[in-house]
């Protein structure tokens, strides 16, 4: 077996060594140290020397830990700039109602949390009253995203500032009666107050992350400069463990994202137990950014440790910290001072005579009651730090205790989380703790009474001054007066309605097409974000490398090797196109930086994400759902789609789905084209609706979702009909009949109606000739551009008749009169096409592309699957049968004549 330490060393021999004497002087120091000292006052010089290093820019590794103690030592703080008995008195009022508010709601069941804010409290009570920018603040003013458990503590404050009344309170987590405060934050349940909703794990620091990189992306374009604004993500330490927490952690060192600060409440504690029971995640975190180039600020502890810290004279308190396990750390929280004595002190003799020195109240301040996050010259002196640091973006763990004065039966205990109440004696102990000046007589048959110190208190006066000179209320979200962007010109969606003639095109190239013509318009196409994860050329987009740039910070330092090439590969510092590299998550939290700026930045944007459609609500739906609870405006491309038509990929990439995940978000208009020109009618109607001059009853907060695919065909021109355009946008019309298609079918044939989306119409097509040429059935073909949202259309007709209103469904309207069964196909699976089933009068059947994948060529997957021309034709013969209006013996015929 290697041995690494050897690999190590012949690593270093590979090194010249201009001066080996001196190099041994130094080694043989270190030597002396260790014996005379002893390894742990070595291990300190050796880390003190580095950390001089580090300060003096001299290239070498960096430390991936430091010690168990606070970045910012007592005589390094700044002072406040404020009134720091004041903002006690406010945070104690916060405090009080965020509790009050859980415990009055959960006589209703409804539940809520209160240990999260209590420990978190001062991490925002600092930021509101000193850090956090308002909107009427320079640029766009701060984006906030606050944890969601500690939504009480929000909404506590929104209520001393008068923004809230008691009526909203007591609605906490009730919402249908007009008056009610949604759970978590929500800005599609509570618009004026919630940007960002944080709630769903993990994609809170992951969208912070692209936000600030966003905001980058505005200024250095010249869109708007909002380089004033500040990125502030509040997250839980057990938070971190989702995959989606640290995805992108490079990336905001890689780009030098100093606009950016995570604060980590660090309360040791997740759901049901401590966060690394047998191990400091602090320190484990600490190695993470570290490790991917943040700057790393720890407040650990509060004011009390100073007596203790001066007396460890040999670094065995810090030692002994450094070695205690998280679970021992919350174990000391609740025990007596005996306890600690025996375990904590008693392990080194040095900490044995130490604790001579302390009295238990001072053991038990420290261990129970002083952390670093529960003081705001702590917290104040931590953010200043990141607020100033240049280069970087910076992460504070702040260490604070869940439950904190809540009393003892929340502190620390491990099903805090789950606690929803206090009791009426809690209360007054919470009371007396906090100094609030509450009576007695206050608690009316046993409810607890909101406390507020008055409209006109100094406490509300203070509150309201440090908000007005950050720029106003915070968090706070602004539906601009935006006015419509403006229409492109008619001609650029005209262009695809004459078809392609006899060239064969994709409708992903014919997107490409579109996009490229739109991101040209002078008005418009500088609002253009063209998103992509590292597949630009797969969808034919390379094109747009020299003409739009992709972003970067440092724009292009290199030659490209390609630079001779009419297509090479360009970055540049306003670049325009965001390509992601491989991965959905950071593609996502882009787009919905940049579909939600309309709102965040006054500024409206046009993103368009085009990926793997297999790839994309797969792997990212929960951030599809996060940007409809954002209010998110764009377009997602969900290109090479279907189940059949990428070839030789196989199971993993074959999408036979997509459509359905997609069905499941309200906020989602999912479009299955089948032609160019239904593709360019689609975007100019998504860009009237989400940008434009939207009709009176049409929700503007939402995102179109296409598919597009790679399989290149003949695209016709569109029919020359009446009610075209509004068939597609609405998600169905008639494309041809047999009589029109030149089938001339006899008289009195049977009849059906075959209705396809996306490249299912091109087997229809095949499929009507058939049966015409081979079977005398006349069949009349339909594009299904959207079947969800003829479906939606059909609920809401359902809705209105419970209110006593007659409506039709579209679906039904357009299908009106149509002779014969419909035979419905798609290139996905069946449950795509039958949401509409029972709506449709006619006798309903479908085709589609079931179960998983497999690579082979398109015609074998499509027989595979029973959903080729033959497939179809059988499939229609066999519903005319069961009518009676072809033999049965048709349907043998025709399996065994096409091989089925």
């Amino acid at each position: 077996m290697t041995d690494p330490n050897a690999i190590q060393r012949s690593a270093l021999d590979q090194l010249p060594d201009r001066d080996p004497e001196e190099t041994a002087e130094w080694q043989a120091s270190l030597d002396a140290v260790t014996k005379a000292a002893g390894p742990h006052r070595a291990a300190y010089l050796m880390r003190r020397t580095l950390e001089r290093a580090e300060g003096n820019g001299i290239a070498l590794p960096k430390l991936l830990e430091t010690d168990y103690v606070n970045t910012i030592p007592t005589a390094g703080e700044p002072g406040i700039p404020g009134d720091e008995a004041m903002e006690r008195r406010i945070t104690a009022w916060n405090r009080w109602n965020a509790a009050a508010m859980v415990t009055r709601g959960s006589k209703y069941g409804v539940g809520g949390h209160i240990a999260t804010f209590a420990s978190a409290a001062w991490l925002y009570e600092t930021g509101f009253n000193h850090f956090f920018k308002g909107k009427e603040a320079d640029g766009s003013g701060d984006q906030l995203y606050i944890q969601g458990h500690a939504s009480p503590g929000i909404y506590a404050r929104a209520f001393l500032d008068g923004r809230l009344n008691e009526s909203h309170l007591d609605n906490f987590r009730r919402e249908s009666g007009g008056d009610g405060l949604p759970s978590y934050p929500h800005p599609r349940r509570l618009p004026w107050l919630w940007e960002f909703p944080t709630v769903s794990m993990g994609l809170g620091p992951l969208s912070a992350i692209y936000q600030a990189r966003f905001n980058r992306y505005l200024t250095s374009r010249g869109i708007k400069d909002v380089s004033n604004s500040h990125v502030w993500a509040f997250l839980g330490d057990g938070e971190m463990d989702e995959p989606e927490s640290t995805a992108a952690l490079a990336l905001a060192s890689r780009e030098g994202l100093d606009n950016l600060t995570f604060v980590i409440n660090c309360n040791l504690q997740r759901l049901d137990g401590p966060v690394r029971a047998n191990f400091k995640i602090v320190q484990e975190l600490e190695a993470q950014f570290r490790g991917a180039g943040w700057n790393v600020v720890k407040s650990l502890w509060g004011s009390a440790w100073d007596e203790l810290f001066q007396l460890d004279t040999t670094g065995a308190l810090v030692r002994r910290l450094r070695e205690v396990p998280d679970a021992q750390v919350q174990t000391y929280q609740t025990r007596d001072a005996a306890y600690i004595r025996q375990d904590f002190f008693g392990k080194d003799p040095a900490l044995v005579e130490m604790a001579k020195l302390l009295s238990d109240d001072k053991i038990l301040e420290c261990f129970h009651l002083s952390r670093g996050g529960h003081e705001a010259r702590k917290v104040y002196a931590a953010y200043k730090a990141a607020v100033e640091f240049k280069g970087a973006p910076t992460v504070i763990l702040a260490q604070t205790v869940k439950g904190f004065t809540l009393g003892e039966g929340f502190a620390s205990k491990n099903a805090n989380h789950q606690m929803k109440k206090l009791s009426t004696d809690e209360f007054k102990q919470m009371r007396d703790l906090l100094e609030l000046p509450i009576k007695d007589s206050d608690f009316v048959d046993g409810v607890v009474p909101y406390g507020h110190p008055g409209a006109d208190s100094a406490e509300v006066r203070y509150l309201q001054e440090r908000r007005a000179a950050l720029g106003g209320p915070a968090p706070a979200r602004r539906t601009h007066a935006l006015a419509p962007l403006p229409a492109a010109a008619d001609k650029t969606f005209a262009a695809f309605d004459k078809g392609s003639g006899s060239q064969n095109v994709a409708t992903t190239m014919a997107f490409v097409r579109l996009v490229k013509d739109l991101v040209r318009d002078k008005q418009t196409g500088r609002r253009w974000v063209p998103i992509v994860p590292d597949e630009a050329r797969t969808f034919g987009m390379e094109s747009l490398f020299p003409s739009l740039g992709i972003y970067s910070p440092k724009g292009q330092t290199y030659e490209p090797v390609d630079r001779d090439q009419l297509m090479y590969y360009k970055e540049a510092k306003d670049g325009q196109i965001l390509n992601e590299g491989i991965t959905e998550a950071g593609s996502m939290a882009d787009f919905i930086a940049a579909s939600t700026s309309y709102a965040t930045h006054g500024e409206a944007m046009i993103p368009f994400y085009i990926f793997y459609s297999m790839f994309g609500w797969q792997r990212t739906a929960d951030q599809m759902w996060q940007l409809g609870d954002q209010l998110g405006r764009g377009f997602l491309v969900g290109a090479t789609a279907g189940r059949t038509t990428l070839t030789g990929e196989g199971l993993q990439h074959a999408d036979g789905h997509s459509p359905v995940i997609a069905a499941t978000n309200p906020a989602a208009l999912t479009y299955d084209p089948a032609f160019a020109y239904e593709v360019a009618t689609i975007v100019k109607d998504g860009l009237r609706r989400m940008y434009g001059e939207a009709a009176p009853d049409e929700d503007q907060n939402v995102f179109y979702y296409l598919t597009v695919y790679n399989e290149p065909l003949p695209q016709p021109a569109k029919p020359a009909v009446a009610g075209v355009d509004e068939g597609i946008v609405k998600g169905l019309y008639r494309f041809n009949t047999a009589e029109s298609a030149g089938l001339s079918p006899v008289a009195n044939a049977p009849r059906l109606q075959l209705l396809g989306s996306g490249t299912a119409i091109h087997w229809a097509l095949e499929a009507q000739k058939l049966l015409a040429e081979e079977w005398g059935v006349a069949a009349d073909v339909w594009s299904a551009t959207s079947w969800s949202e003829l479906r939606r259309d059909a609920l809401d007709a359902d809705a209105a008749l419970l209110r006593g209103e007659e409506r039709v469904p579209f679906v039904r309207q357009a299908l009106q009169g149509a002779e014969g069964p419909v035979l419905a196909v798609s290139d996905y699976m069946r449950q795509v096409p039958d949401q509409i089933a029972q709506w449709v009068e006619q006798d309903y059947s479908s085709l589609g592309a079931d179960g998983f994948g497999l690579s082979d060529t398109r015609e074998a997957a499509r027989r595979h699957f029973g959903v080729d021309a033959q497939s179809i034709v059988v499939a229609a013969l066999a519903q005319l049968a069961r009518r009676g209006e072809v033999k049965a013996t048709a349907v043998k015929e025709a399996r065994e004549r096409y091989g089925l």
